[in-house]
């Protein structure tokens, strides 16, 4: 995406001149661990899909990071695996090689969380010793990071409930992990663009748009949204009802609150999780072109109305995928282009918000 540059009258090698060409390096640096994050949820779907995520029963931040090297390290792992209910109840009598499968798939979406804290760490400190970090961005900063370190320990807290008395993780900390995942990288795209977009000077303030709380509410719906599809994943309830439009021979199909208490079946029932996700498909994407249309038809939006139409778009295209993935009964492929894409709509939607949110007043 181009960014959004104004005339800010500065001279060569002038101090705000040097802020701006800091600002364009930081913003570099931000976009390419939004690249990981994206890669980090792919490597997640991946792992989701071929039921590794419990094949590493320790969490070791450190030592983790080597895997093991000979046949006795690896039958150590494999014997951990033994202990827990998934390898006892679903997986009982693997091979050491089919082990080696699983295994890898989870450890490479770990060493993949660990070189994003890398990543992230290692240039912000050296940003910040060359004096190439403004003072007003590095709480941001350092809140990023602790986000980065909170999703690791969510990551753990996810594997761990699949450890004991059950043969998956919690829907509901699978689902966490998930938004998180997203909402961290909406957060330091967020951050890029407002280096973009916000004026050198302290003194030209970004104006937002009146439509930028309309532009916020899509964006939160989109996070409900991935949520929500966070619990279908937990539940795999996508292997269930796989016909579109009817589920289950009906548009409502029977038996959607049979559970009680009647909150517990938008949480735990499979027909309810899949249903919900399906219904707020539809209000998501309705919203979005209703965001477009009431874009396209003011006269001062111009700056909006190619970022509304790649959100409308984006969620429709979204939304195709997921049918799609439904109706095939959950092809590998498919299932992670789901995943990967709605990272792909949170960018999006994220910079129609960042373009309303942060515009510049005129002559700034």
């Amino acid at each position: 995406m181009s960014d959004i540059t104004a005339d800010t009258h500065v001279s060569p090698n002038s101090g705000e001149d040097r802020i701006a060409r800091d600002r364009k390096t930081i913003r570099l640096w931000l976009y390419a661990i939004c690249l990981l994050i994206l890669a980090m949820v792919v490597v997640g779907g991946a792992t989701r899909l071929t039921e590794s995520g419990l094949s590493i029963t320790e969490w070791k931040p450190i030592h983790g990071v080597i895997p093991p090297l000979s046949v006795a390290e690896w039958e150590e792992e494999l014997e951990k695996y033994r202990q827990i209910p998934e390898y006892q109840l679903i997986n009982k009598g693997m091979s050491l090689e089919e082990f080696k499968v699983i295994f890898w798939w989870e450890w490479s979406h770990r060493l993949l969380g660990r070189l994003i804290g890398v990543a992230f760490f290692v240039p912000m400190v050296w940003f910040w010793a060359r004096g190439r970090v403004e003072p007003w961005l590095k709480p941001w900063l350092v809140a990023g990071l602790a986000l980065g370190g909170l999703q690791g320990f969510i990551g753990w807290w996810m594997v761990a409930s699949g450890l004991v008395d059950r043969v998956d993780v919690s829907q509901y900390r699978l689902a966490t992990h998930l938004t998180l995942a997203c909402l961290i990288f909406a957060y330091l795209f967020g951050l890029a663009r407002y280096l973009a977009f916000a004026p050198v000077r302290r003194d030209a303030a970004a104006r937002p748009h009146p439509l930028s709380l309309l532009a916020a509410l899509l964006v939160a719906a989109v996070f409900i949204q991935i949520f929500l599809g966070g619990l279908v994943a937990g539940l795999k309830a996508g292997h269930s009802f796989n016909t579109w439009p009817l589920m289950d021979g009906a548009l409502v199909p029977s038996g959607l609150w049979m559970m009680s208490p009647v909150w517990l079946n938008h949480f735990e029932s499979v027909l309810t999780v899949q249903f919900q996700h399906r219904i707020a498909a539809y209000v998501v994407v309705a919203l979005a072109v209703a965001v477009f249309w009431v874009i396209a038809r003011r006269a001062d939006t111009r700056h909006l109305r190619g970022a509304a139409l790649a959100a409308a778009g984006a969620l429709v295209a979204q939304m195709t995928i997921g049918i799609a993935t439904l109706v095939g009964q959950i092809p590998f492929g498919l299932a992670l282009l789901h995943q990967g894409f709605a990272v792909v709509v949170v960018a999006v939607v994220m910079e129609l918000w960042c373009r309303a949110r942060f515009r510049r007043q005129a002559g700034a």
